[in-house]
This record gives C-alpha cells, structure tokens and sequence, in this order.
C-alpha cells in the first residue's frame, strides 16, 4: 500500500510539472502572438497612412500643374498660396463649408475651371479620385492654405501603444521639413503662428507640408524637434 501511495504521488508530481509547463508555453505563446499582432497593426497603420498622404499630395499637384493660373477671380486675402486649392470653408467659393469645416474629402480645384468661384471637387465621381475613409483609429484628414504655407494632416486620440511608434516610424520616410508629428497628449497645440489649425488635446497629429514660407513658426508642436530650423530655411 506505501509503495502505491508513493507511486501515486510521483505521478501526481508529474501531472503538476506537465500543468505548469504547459501554462508557460501557453502563456510564451500568447505573448508571442500578441507582439505579433502588435507589430502588423503598426505595419498596417505606417502604410495605411502613407498611401492616403500619397493619394492627396498627387491629386493637389494634379489640379496644381494642370491649373497654374488657379481660379482669376479670385485675390487673396490672407497670402493663400495660388494656384494650391483654398481652405473647404473659404468664402470666396460657391457653396462652402461651414466655417472651421477644413476636410480634405471637400477640397476644390481653382483652376476648373479658371474663370468662376464654382470650383470643381478634387474627389468624387466626376473627378475620378476617391478618398478612403481615415486610415483606423485616425479622424479625416484636414487642409490649411494661409499666409504662404499648405499642409494637410490628421490627428487620433486613441491610446494604443503601437501609435506613437508608428508614426515615428512614418516620420522618417520623409524628408527633413516635410513631416512633422504633433504632441498635444496634455493640451491643444497649435499648428501655426495664426492658429488656423488646432491638434486637439489628448492627441498625436501627423501633417504633411506641401509648401512652407521661409520664416514664421509654421512647425509648432513638432514632437522630436527634427523640425526645428525648417521655418527658416528657403
């Protein structure tokens, strides 16, 4: 009966070692597979966000190289950068956003045609182009054209860890003063010297600049500073 008892214990001894290991490999497992996930999220995000930037810088410079003399009844009031498109809410235009409403989705061509404040949509079925919707976990992309500079950008206030990472990682496919990530985690930032733009608080923003005046603090919030004497370069 001892030798039996004893026998029983061993194989209990196993069964626990045979438990314990087993919740190590699962667990190692689903670690692995969780940092997998993670890192083709990022993937997914650095990509996702880099086509559609991509997208909208071609179709700007489409209606820009095919247009050069942008909408002629049109002054500029506040130094908009001619022939790049105006502002979704500019006034000039017929039928603009509401103020503030600056989405890229809603950008015109002024220079179709040449002679009218009826500007043609860069996106929609007419033109040919389609915007996605936002990359995931991202807001639309927005448009500013004031006082020399032309940039478009969109913000999240989401928290996953992968974020912050990717966009870095987005940052360094561009050029130095072309891509900039914005912190506003703690509170608003402005994006400009004339705050035409806010990225919200609790939030990153990623802008692309399509043109940039040569002085003026147009790379407020710029996160890693890499940015940091663009604003004064010709």
């Amino acid at each position: 009966m001892s030798r039996l008892k004893q026998q029983n214990g061993s194989a209990l001894v196993y069964i626990l070692i045979a438990v314990a290991l087993l919740a190590a490999l699962t667990a190692t497992f689903m670690d692995s597979s969780s940092q997998q996930v993670t890192s083709q999220r990022a993937v997914n995000t650095v990509s996702e966000i880099k086509s559609q930037a991509s997208l909208i810088q071609s179709s700007i410079q489409e209606c820009v190289l095919t247009y050069p003399a942008g909408d002629t009844t049109y002054t500029p009031a506040n130094n908009q950068v001619i022939p790049y498109p105006l502002n979704p809410d500019a006034t000039h235009m017929l039928n603009p956003k509401p103020s503030g409403n600056k989405e890229v989705q809603f950008l015109r061509c002024p220079g179709n045609p040449g002679n009218s404040n009826d500007h043609a949509k860069i996106f929609g079925g007419k033109s040919g182009k389609f915007l996605p919707p936002p990359p995931a976990l991202f807001q639309p992309w927005k448009y500013v054209n004031y006082a020399g500079t032309v940039y478009f950008w969109t913000s999240t206030d989401k928290t996953d860890s992968f974020i912050l990472s990717s966009l870095k990682k987005l940052d360094d496919q561009y050029s130095e003063c072309e891509a900039d990530i914005i912190d506003a985690k703690s509170a608003n930032v402005a994006l400009d010297e004339d705050n035409q733009a806010i990225c919200p608080s609790g939030s990153y923003c990623f802008r692309i600049h399509m043109v940039t005046p040569s002085a003026g603090g147009w790379y407020k919030g710029d996160t890693d500073a890499d940015e940091a004497d663009c604003s004064t370069r010709d």
